[in-house]
């Protein structure tokens, strides 16, 4: 953080590039998570699918872009394994929730709540990262 930097200026600029990254990585997911399920793939791998190809996209971006720090990117094998015991639970919760919706209200209303879903999760998500696993 560059010493003229205010805590509220940085999260800000934090939030803005992590909503970007998170749009990046919600088409991803989504595509990948449509596409799968559409061929036939159950929805909860097909949901773990999306997740895994967004999260390698989000982590790298997030380290790279968004919780930089002056130009340094924060990635790194530490960091992932922390990114993995946030990334785990967030994605048992989604996995549930599509699954879910996919059995209540068929298919198509799954792949029309997927991006609510993460939208939800990803609020949770911004904090988790930022002080877990980007600190």
């Amino acid at each position: 953080m560059r010493s003229f930097d205010h805590p509220r200026r940085v999260l800000l600029r934090e939030g803005v590039r992590f909503i970007a990254v998170g749009l990046a990585q919600l088409v991803l997911d989504w595509l990948v998570f449509v596409a799968l399920t559409a061929l036939g793939v159950p929805v909860a791998p097909g949901n773990v699918a999306g997740r895994v190809s967004g999260a390698l996209l989000g982590f790298w971006l997030n380290g790279r872009v968004t919780f930089a720090r002056d130009g340094a990117p924060r990635l790194g094998w530490w960091r992932f394994a922390k990114f993995l015991l946030v990334w785990v639970p967030l994605t048992m919760v989604s996995t549930m929730a599509v699954a879910w919706m996919a059995v209540s209200l068929g298919l198509a209303h799954a792949w029309l709540a997927k991006p609510l879903v993460e939208g939800v999760l990803a609020v949770a998500a911004f904090f988790l990262w930022r002080h877990v696993v980007y600190r």
